[in-house]
């Protein structure tokens, strides 16, 4: 729907019942037919119908007075015309401008119609007042307070939220000054000051919180008042107080888990007690500045266990890991060290910073560190004494203040006594040395490990997690996994890859060297039946998991049942089977 009149067209509103008579009608003529006829003006036309001129009573009446134009000379005018595509705006303008009360409308060159100024006029009104009840009723409907005052301060609009939120009505203060309700109003400020305000905070009373935005108003260049809208957000932060209670709650809440629960250290999982002794020594640790050694069989999670250890450090500066196997020996100062712009022939423009310098204030992870050839030990324990680094081509040495957590699945004391690895070196990284267990050694976090992957793989990937035939597990169990947590992943990943379209996994989805190598151990018979092993791994950590619950709900039945998601019936039974 048009509103306003700049894009409305001659056409739209011009007149069809407009008078002509053929040129060469007499003045006699043309007077009688004026006289006649409610009609202000007789348009003149041609033989082709095309407008030869305009004749109106004011100029009847000069030609009879004889104090202007002869009637010949009235048809040798200009005539100003308008087409029927031009705007409402520009016809006004046009008659403004010439001081002439109608347009006639010409198409090609043909008289098609004619607008005068009642028509403009007429029209406008109307408008004005359809605009006036459309956006009465938009000012009353919208969610804000809105308040207009004129430049002496008197209130023009007061509209619906503006009485609810104020408790004043309209008809009280319309026509009134706004200072004489509210002699602090922002509004009244920008009647002196005359500059916008947004999003201001305040509170008219207790309990409702009020953001206003206030800017003053010009209409060509003329300062007419001020308008502002105010915006009701105490529910809002009500909403924003509640919230933040329940986040404190919930935070609160994980705090006390965390506190009587052992699988809180960053990506470790396992509940086993070996794990578990591991987790406990690392956590000490953290808190030290102290060298740490992580040794295990390749897969048992020593780069888990070095971020883990980082992050329970809460050191400002960030986890570098490196491959000491993969950098290149030529490359070694470059890498670990950097250098200043130029030092070489293809450095980069500005230098480059080395792994050292991006780890300080936080941990270095040197991984696979007994690949590190013998000269390049004995640069990294000229930094790991000084605790200082130059840039190759530099001046300056950086201070270094960080941890160092080394790994290697070999040897390192036997490496020492064979001449393979720097002795100095071996002592001043080995100052606390944790020794993963590899999983078969903790069989009872083989199904932790396993769920764990399962939905971490299924989340990547996007697709359901399926569920898992009991003989699968039976065969997790009873593999050797030399590959450990590593190993465990792949397999789990090539079993959600061959089940994608299933919803169930099967053992005849699982990789064929595992089920050969189960099928081959002598207790082959108990595989697919409940094996004693299993059933003993299964039930202890059952009774782990229900001792847990217990603990963290502080003995209450039906909230260890809500967190074990099983009846509380259900519970009552396995409190009784374990003895718990």
């Amino acid at each position: 729907m048009k509103l306003a009149s700049y894009d409305i067209q001659a056409k739209e509103i011009m007149a069809e019942d407009f008078i002509k008579i053929k040129k060469g009608s007499s003045i006699e003529n043309i007077s009688d037919i004026l006289m006649k006829n409610t009609k202000k003006e007789i348009f003149i036309v041609d033989e082709a119908d095309n407008i030869r001129g305009i004749i109106t009573l004011k100029d009847l009446y000069s030609i009879c007075h004889k104090n202007g134009d002869s009637f010949n000379e009235l048809l040798k005018r200009d005539i100003i015309y308008i087409r029927p595509e031009d705007t409402l705006l520009k016809c006004r303008d046009l008659m403004v401008k010439e001081g002439i009360g109608r347009l006639p409308v010409i198409r090609g060159s043909r008289l098609v119609g004619v607008i005068r100024q009642e028509h403009i006029r007429n029209f406008l009104y109307m408008r004005i007042e359809k605009i006036s009840v459309i956006l009465k009723y938009i000012i009353n409907n919208i969610s804000e307070a809105v308040c207009l005052i004129d430049k002496e301060g008197r209130v023009l609009v007061w509209n619906n939220k503006a009485e609810d939120l104020y408790g004043i009505t309209s008809k009280k203060i319309i026509g009134e000054l706004l200072q004489d309700f509210f002699p602090n109003a922002i509004d009244v400020k920008i009647l002196e000051t005359r500059k916008k305000v947004k999003n201001i905070y305040h509170t008219p009373r207790k309990g409702c919180h009020i953001i206003i935005s206030a800017v003053p108003i010009y209409i060509k260049g003329k300062f007419f008042g001020v308008v502002s809208t105010d915006r009701d957000i105490s529910e809002v932060k009500k909403m924003q107080k509640e919230l933040k209670q329940a986040n404190d709650l919930i935070e609160f809440l994980q705090k006390e888990i965390d506190k009587k629960t052992d699988n809180n250290f960053g990506n470790v999982v396992g509940q086993s007690k070996a794990i578990k002794e591991k987790i406990d020594m690392s956590k000490r640790v953290a808190k030290s500045s102290a060298s740490i050694l992580i040794t295990g069989e390749s897969g048992s999670g020593k780069e888990v266990f070095a971020r883990a250890i980082h992050n329970y450090s809460d050191v400002e500066g960030y986890f570098v890991p490196v491959n000491c196997s993969a950098i290149p020996k030529e490359l070694f100062e470059s890498e670990f060290f950097g250098y200043e712009e130029g030092a070489f022939t293809g450095a980069k423009k500005g230098g480059k910073k080395g792994l050292f310098e991006l780890a300080n204030n936080g941990t270095i992870f040197l991984d696979e560190i007994a690949d590190l050839p013998l000269f390049m030990q004995a640069k990294l324990l000229r930094v790991l004494q000084d605790k200082t680094i130059k840039k190759i081509g530099g001046e300056k040495k950086l201070e270094l203040n960080l941890r160092v957590i080394s790994a290697t699945n070999k040897d390192l004391s036997r490496m020492v006594k064979k001449g393979e690895f720097r002795e100095d070196l071996y002592y001043r990284i080995n100052v606390i040395n944790i020794n993963l267990p590899p999983i078969r050694e903790r069989k009872e976090d083989i199904i932790l490990l396993f769920q764990h992957f399962l939905e971490e793989i299924a989340a990547e990937n996007k697709i359901k997690v399926p569920k898992v035939e009991s003989k699968v597990m039976d065969i997790m169990m009873n593999y050797d996994w030399p590959g450990n947590a590593r190993e465990l992943k792949n397999a789990v990943e090539h079993l959600l890859a061959l089940a994608q379209d299933d919803e169930v996994i099967t053992p005849e989805l699982v990789p064929h060297y595992i089920r050969e190598k189960v099928l081959n151990r002598e207790n082959i018979d108990s595989i697919y039946t409940e094996s004693v092993g299993l059933k003993s791994a299964v039930e202890e950590y059952e009774s782990s998991l229900i001792k847990q619950a217990l603990n963290i709900s502080d003995g209450n039945i039906k909230l260890a049942a809500e967190l074990l998601k099983i009846p509380r019936t259900t519970l009552h039974s396995k409190i009784n089977k374990y003895n718990i």
